[in-house]
């Protein structure tokens, strides 16, 4: 076995007692592990000195570490504490304040409140998961501290208890299984719903990047501003949406009547929505489909059965231009091939690629939502699109300002 010799301070051989001084060692990440591994072979420091010290003379980084972890447990209740403060604030909400169109805690619809109810149920479970596990650690490092004077006697160490495993096995199990079965309640409840009589009947089209609504029932299309009538929940008449894709995925959203529901070319998807207040409920393609994704706006207006019935009478009619300018303009919009991916209903335009305009003067907004619909936003979307929604695809045309100005005035007719 080697012995150094007795001059070489760094050993000394005492019975069988090795002592070594970790000063001489320049390792910095090996003085911490010989100061740890060897602390009860050395009498001169309490454990607590010889690992501060050999931590301190490391250049100071784990120190200042250990300090930092320190002092963020010593604060952790009260940064806890104002984090619940502050979420509390943010729940808290006058009656005078306004909701927000798209707040999902503010729910208008059947599924819009079942999704809530499932939410809040879920967020209490996790809430307590959250208190029980978080009020164990603070008591854990509060309780179990490093003190300055404590003795040097190792606690008791517990390897394995039946309980305890039992406990944090069962435990997650039951709270997975009944966060799956209340899920699955909702799903059934909202997916599974009959039609009753009275349902109004639509069929969504997404297309990049703008809404085409479908009315079967009435006999018309609209487009970018779905309008429904307000269901009594007495007697309910829900609005029932068929959903398709013209090209890539897009996702059907408007939080305050229902949850997302994807649009994927080719594979038809459905859901439906009564709502209970009348007004405008906004909503996004909450499914990245291109560069305007951001701006594939949905705006859903609720109105009262007289109101929906006189919309659908507006929508139902033709609008006929009146003066010369007007009649140029609608010959400048067939000539100019406008028709290819327009529809005017009553005349020969009839295309499917662009949003049917035949009543596109009714609507509050143009480019699916993008700017208020005035006939100065109107002349610039007709200019160029691309200056309100890059990425459109919809081309820039290349018209004199009287061509233009002809056009404008012909579209301000389709009421």
């Amino acid at each position: 076995m080697f012995a150094p010799g007795p001059r070489d301070p760094r050993f000394s051989v005492s019975n069988i007692t090795i002592h070594r001084d970790v000063r001489h060692i320049t390792n910095s990440r090996l003085r911490l592990a010989c100061a740890v591994l060897t602390r009860k072979f050395v009498p001169t420091q309490s454990p607590s000195e010889e690992i501060d010290a050999a931590m301190n003379s490391s250049s100071g980084r784990a120190g200042a570490f250990r300090g930092r972890l320190r002092r963020w447990f010593q604060r952790a209740p009260l940064t806890f504490a104002l984090f619940s403060l502050a979420n509390t604030a943010a729940w808290a909400r006058s009656d005078g304040d306004p909701i927000s169109p798209t707040n999902i805690f503010a729910p208008v619809s059947t599924p819009a409140h079942s999704i809530y109810r499932l939410s809040i149920f879920e967020l209490e479970i996790l809430g307590a998961i959250f208190v029980v596990v978080f009020s164990l650690l603070a008591y854990a490092v509060v309780n179990f501290r490093e003190r300055k004077h404590h003795d040097e006697v190792e606690p008791p160490q517990i390897y394995g208890s039946d309980q305890m495993e039992l406990a944090w096995t069962v435990l997650p199990v039951l709270i997975v299984v009944v966060l799956f079965l209340s899920t699955a309640q909702v799903i059934h409840r909202v997916q599974d719903a009959r039609a009753p009589e009275g349902t109004i009947q639509v069929t969504a089209v997404a297309h990049q990047f703008w809404w085409e609504y479908r009315y079967p029932q009435y006999g018309f299309v609209a487009a970018n501003e779905l309008h429904v009538p307000v269901s009594d929940p007495n007697h309910p008449t829900p609005t029932y949406i068929h959903l398709l894709s013209a090209d890539v995925d897009h996702s059907f959203w408007v939080p305050r009547l229902a949850g997302k529901t994807d649009l994927i070319p080719n594979h038809p998807n459905n859901m439906w929505i009564d709502p209970h207040e009348t007004g405008i409920f906004l909503g996004q393609c909450a499914q990245f489909c291109g560069t305007q994704h951001a701006k594939m706006l949905l705006r859903v207006y609720v109105q009262s059965r007289e109101d929906f019935d006189q919309w659908v009478h507006g929508q139902q009619q033709q609008s006929a231009p009146a003066n010369a300018d007007v009649v140029a303009g609608g010959a400048l919009f067939i000539s100019k091939a406008c028709f290819a991916c327009h529809t005017v209903s009553g005349t020969i335009a009839a295309g499917k690629v662009g949003p049917d305009l035949t009543h596109v003067m009714s609507r509050d907004t143009i480019g699916s939502g993008s700017v208020p619909n005035t006939p100065d936003n109107l002349r610039k979307w007709v200019r160029d699109p691309a200056s309100f929604k890059p990425g459109t695809l919809m081309p820039a045309q290349d018209l004199t300002d009287q061509e233009l100005g002809q056009i404008v005035a012909y579209l301000m007719t389709l009421h």
